[in-house]
């Protein structure tokens, strides 16, 4: 039996919502996408209502995954087990998937090349760190292997052992080596670039002291 549309008002804690009234009561809610096609006056049969909330339902779900996504980069397992914990049918989880990759919102091979790009810039590690990392987000190897095919793995060492010597500048060399080894092999990085870079970082850094002595040398002679 059809029911009337008596009353659509949206609703006082979500803006996003409106209150849907049958015949002069309440009863149910809709996303406001949807509840936009509905007018006060027009019959809904009981197919209908049951089509409107099972499309809110998918509509409310690709909104919790909008949310979620908005904090940072998500790969597609992270918000496949995002929704899960939100007993979503499983159903429902791959259409909302599908939806936001057709959005361009979800892409497994841009995230991570976002991830690594991260990494270089603020943390970087090996090759093999950043394959865990990435292998803990649920990416699978074939995009791990091509997003890392072309990392500079001496130039990350390098980065990363310029910003740590900055607190080691004033250790003996066995102690700057044994500390500075030490951190680079937490990263990840085999003993092949270690010694190079920490041996590269030494040089600079004894460079630069004794290019600084000599300024000051310079500058006394002339006083």
């Amino acid at each position: 039996m059809a029911k009337k549309i008596t009353g659509l008002k949206v609703q006082q804690k979500n803006h996003q919502r409106v209150n849907i009234y049958l015949d002069d009561e309440f009863s149910f809610g809709l996303s406001r996408i949807l509840a936009a096609w509905l007018y006060v006056g027009q019959e809904l049969s009981d197919e209908k209502i049951a089509q409107l909330q099972d499309e809110d339902s998918s509509e409310m779900a690709y909104q919790r995954s909008l949310h979620f996504l908005s904090y940072r980069p998500r790969s597609t397992t992270e918000v496949r087990k995002y929704l899960v914990e939100h007993q979503v049918p499983e159903k429902k989880i791959d259409a909302v998937l599908d939806r936001l990759k057709n959005n361009g919102l979800l892409d497994d091979n841009q995230f991570a090349e976002t991830w690594v790009e991260n990494r270089s810039e603020f943390r970087p590690r090996s090759r093999r760190a950043l394959a865990y990392e990435l292998r803990m987000h649920g990416l699978d190897d074939q995009i791990i292997q091509e997003t890392l095919e072309n990392v500079d793995e001496e130039a990350m060492a390098y980065q990363a052992a310029l910003k740590k010597s900055r607190n080691l500048e004033n250790l003996e060399w066995q102690e700057f080596r044994r500390k500075l080894s030490g951190f680079l092999a937490r990263r990840g990085f085999g003993y092949d670039i270690i010694q190079p870079v920490v041996n590269r970082i030494w040089n600079e850094q004894s460079s630069k002291t004794s290019l600084d002595f000599n300024n000051t040398n310079v500058e006394e002679e002339t006083l």
